[in-house]
């Protein structure tokens, strides 16, 4: 095979948009993560990631979580930290003890990844955990008014309104009062 290539990743998960074929989408990319080569534009473990995240739309987490494992396994430089996705497929698996022991680790580790902040906010949400969910958003905030984001066309950072709007409003279904990231979204 050949170099992994983002623009071919990039077009099969197109594709599978379009036709509701996930399944098919991620079963070509496992083999291309297997057998295709890293290359500058897509390392394996991003390509191994995608496939997870394909295998996630097809309701497959079984096959999601080995995907998200191979990632971690190659080791190799991702957009988003596997093992946030990996969660999503876990707490569908029913295996509620094991992602939130993988949440904590990240926890642990300390956070450096603003999209794994986002990813694991709404999955905390979706369990109920709003204050767990409140202290990931929080994070992911500062780690993008940090820096840690990436630069949107306006100026500000890709992903942080929509972090914000988020964190505003878990702190309302918490009852907590306006504070400083809150009054970020009115200015």
């Amino acid at each position: 095979m050949g170099a992994l290539s983002r623009k071919e990743f990039d077009a099969i998960e197109f594709e599978a948009a379009l036709t509701g074929d996930h399944k098919s989408a991620a079963e070509r990319m496992m083999v291309l993560a297997m057998t295709g080569t890293q290359s500058e534009s897509m390392t394996r473990a991003e390509a191994f990631v995608r496939a997870g995240e394909q295998w996630l739309f097809a309701d497959n987490p079984t096959a999601a979580v080995q995907g998200f494992r191979m990632a971690i396994a190659d080791g190799g430089p991702v957009d988003v930290d596997p093992r946030a996705p990996m969660c999503r497929a876990l707490f569908q698996l029913g295996s509620t003890d094991e992602a939130y022991a993988l949440i904590e680790t990240m926890q642990s580790e300390g956070r450096t990844d603003p999209r794994a902040c986002d990813l694991i906010t709404e999955l905390l949400v979706e369990q109920s955990d709003l204050t767990g969910a409140l202290d990931w958003a929080t994070a992911g905030v500062e780690l993008i008014l940090q820096g840690a984001g990436e630069p949107a066309a306006d100026g500000g950072y890709t992903g942080l309104d929509d972090l914000l709007r988020l964190r505003y409003r878990i702190r309302n279904d918490l009852r907590l009062p306006e504070d400083e990231y809150d009054r970020m979204l009115t200015a």
